[in-house]
């Protein structure tokens, strides 16, 4: 699906990404994890073409440089949810979910992008808020209103498509951080991708296939969830002490930081 060479990035003087090696399978749901400034964000804008690495064609999409793809094409296979949106959109809610399907339309929506629209809002439980203003809503709100923007643009017939999401948990409350994971998981389940930025390891352990821990710009650790997610390892990566256990639900690691007093 998509495998990223050799990756560095560099800002001014400062080195943000160093040799970063990384792919994801169809159908495969990739969390990256780590503290902050590990090069989290910055990894996942170089691998949606936002930004460019030292080297140009060290990023393949389905075995294609993104120079070679038609832009319209492009965004019909990948969509990106930031974890930055504009503060101040004039808009009303349907509305800013249907940017989702610019590139479906020249002037007009057809029924297949409203069903669409519709189907995104109804999947991130903001069908009720359809109406209303954009700025009237709250931080989570706002979130679950762009995460339906990124759902709606990938809802075509298009196979093996590939969401970006950087931090797409933000302000959401427990309930919607399952719905959102639950959805991108069905997302994936169709033989689809998903690289996500996660802060919250438990999480990760439990609707990841794989992780990709992140440490000072470097890859720390890769693999499976019980692979990393290891006591010596995250305590090393986040210069903190933390257990791990088995989650007596699932079963998954279950990463719990703090030492005993």
């Amino acid at each position: 699906m998509i495998k990223g060479h050799d990756i560095n990035y560099a800002h001014k003087e400062f080195h943000i990404l160093k040799s970063v090696n990384l792919s994801a399978e169809y159908g495969e749901f990739l969390a990256i994890v780590g503290p902050n400034g590990a090069g989290k964000s910055t990894l996942l804008s170089v691998l949606a073409n936002e930004i460019s690495s030292k080297k140009k064609n060290n990023v393949l999409f389905k075995e294609k440089e993104f120079k070679n793809w038609n832009l319209k094409e492009l965004a019909k296979n990948k969509a990106k949810f930031s974890q930055h949106n504009p503060s101040d959109i004039t808009l009303i809610v349907k509305d800013v979910v249907l940017m989702g399907r610019y590139p479906y339309f020249n002037a007009t929506p057809n029924q297949e992008d409203l069903q669409a629209i519709e189907d995104s809002m109804k999947e991130t439980d903001i069908s009720h808020l359809k109406e209303r203003e954009y700025n009237t809503l709250s931080g989570g709100e706002k979130q679950r209103v762009h995460l339906a923007r990124v759902l709606a643009q990938l809802k075509n017939e298009v196979k093996h498509k590939l969401m970006f999401l950087d931090e797409p948990l933000n302000n959401l409350d427990v309930k919607h951080q399952y719905k959102a994971l639950q959805t991108i998981k069905e997302f994936t389940n169709k033989a689809n991708t998903a690289i996500v930025v996660l802060h919250d390891l438990n999480l990760a352990a439990q609707f990841a296939d794989r992780i990709l821990l992140m440490k000072n710009g470097e890859v720390a650790s890769h693999g499976k969830p019980e692979e990393v997610f290891r006591q010596e390892i995250i305590s090393d990566a986040y210069n903190f002490p933390c257990a791990i256990c088995p989650n007596p639900i699932t079963n998954n690691p279950m990463i719990i930081f703090g030492s005993a007093t």
